[in-house]
Formats: C-alpha cells, sequence, structure tokens
C-alpha cells in the first residue's frame, strides 16, 4: 500500500496527463464500440488483429505489476491507474472530480454501454463503485486519505445509461480517526442511489494529502 515518490516537476506531470489520459479515453471509446458494433464478420475479425498488433506494440515497454499511485514533492498526485478515476485506465467510468468551495466533492458523468446492468440501466456494482470513490474524495479532502471502512447503499430507483448523473458528497460527522461521509448519485430527476460511508483515517502511514494535476484535492481510492 506504498504511495511512490516520483521526481517529476509539476510541468511533467500535466505533459504525461495530456498524453495518458487521451490514451485511456480513446481505449474507453474502444470498448463501448466493441459493445455496440454491427458491422460485417471480415471487419471484426480484421479490428481484432489491428486491436492485438496495438496492444502488442504498448507491451514492449511497460512495468511490472500494477501502477500504483505516485506522487511528487509537491503533493501532487498520480493515480492514473485507478478502477474508478484513472486517466489511463479505459474501463474506468469518465469521472472528473471537483470540490465546490463549500465542501464535499462531486463529479459530472455519463455511462454508456460498457456499463450496463440490467437493460438500458448502470450495473448496481458500478453505482457503488463510483460512489465509493466520490465519498472517499469528500473523506481525503482536508487531510491525509481515508480509507473505506463500511459503505451502506440505497437504491431508490433505475440509474439509466446515457443520461446525464452527478454524484455528490459531503463529511457529516467527525469523530476522532473516524469520517461519516453522506453521498448520492443523482439524475435530472433527482436521486437514484444514496449512500452512507465510513471512512477511516490511518494511524501511520506514508499516504499523502495528494492533489491532482490541476491542483485539486485527490483521494488514495
Amino acid at each position: 500500500m506504498d504511495f511512490e515518490l516520483h521526481d517529476l516537476p509539476d510541468d511533467e506531470i500535466r505533459r504525461l496527463a495530456g498524453l495518458y489520459g487521451p490514451l485511456g479515453a480513446a481505449v474507453r471509446e474502444l470498448i463501448d464500440a466493441a459493445i455496440r458494433t454491427e458491422v460485417d464478420d471480415d471487419t471484426i475479425r480484421e479490428t481484432t488483429t489491428q486491436i492485438s498488433e496495438l496492444a502488442a506494440t504498448l507491451r514492449t515497454k511497460q512495468i511490472d505489476g500494477a501502477f500504483g499511485v505516485r506522487y511528487n514533492s509537491n503533493g501532487v498526485g498520480m493515480a492514473w491507474g485507478n478502477a474508478v478515476i484513472g486517466l489511463a485506465n479505459g474501463i474506468a467510468p469518465p469521472l472528473t472530480l471537483s470540490y465546490p468551495p463549500e465542501g464535499g466533492s462531486r463529479a459530472e458523468f455519463t455511462l454508456g454501454a460498457p456499463y450496463e446492468g440490467p437493460p438500458g440501466c448502470v450495473h448496481g456494482g458500478i453505482s457503488m463503485m463510483v460512489l465509493d470513490a466520490i465519498l472517499g474524495s469528500a473523506a481525503a479532502r482536508d487531510e491525509k486519505a481515508a480509507y473505506t471502512g463500511t459503505i451502506t447503499v440505497r437504491f431508490l430507483r433505475p440509474t439509466l445509461l446515457f443520461t446525464p448523473l452527478t454524484a455528490t458528497a459531503k463529511v457529516t460527522e467527525r469523530s476522532g480517526r473516524k469520517k461519516i461521509v453522506q453521498g448520492s448519485i443523482a439524475d435530472q430527476h433527482g436521486d437514484t442511489v444514496i449512500a452512507e460511508g465510513v471512512f477511516i483515517l490511518p494511524k501511520e502511514s506514508n499516504a499523502r494529502p495528494l492533489t491532482s494535476v490541476d491542483g485539486s484535492a485527490g483521494s488514495s481510492g
């Protein structure tokens, strides 16, 4: 669970984000296209070969194991492999976290075909994953990263695919190292899923109070 210090200036992290962010977004588009395509058989076979060749090219130089959470001496974080907010992760939902002046955290997003559960609806596990991220980012906003203890989720009604969604969260209670955070996912008609989580600040840890490349606060996930 180590956070790795990398001796990179902020400008270099921004440059790399400008490379890996579009790559992750392109892979996400590819996944969506693969699910929804109805092209002819030969085109599918040809495209499959091309994708395999591209993957082999990217693997000619790669790290061992997972990406981890990296940061520089200014606390700028690079959680780019994160399953929910990793900008280089093509399977991560297209979330961009923001931090309103009044506190808490927020994300506006739309979920497409790769995140389907019931027909036309977001999979409940995806909703839980998004809420874990948004609640965790609110818990970690003011200090070191907090880790998920428990999350209780209540599904009010289906969350639809291809519909603009907003996830929000805020800390509602604090006791020692424990924080209670409440949040929700909502569409234009109101909440679809609500959640309450208990997040724990570690006693002794090298977990960092990270910021993103745009200067906003971040979470360890």
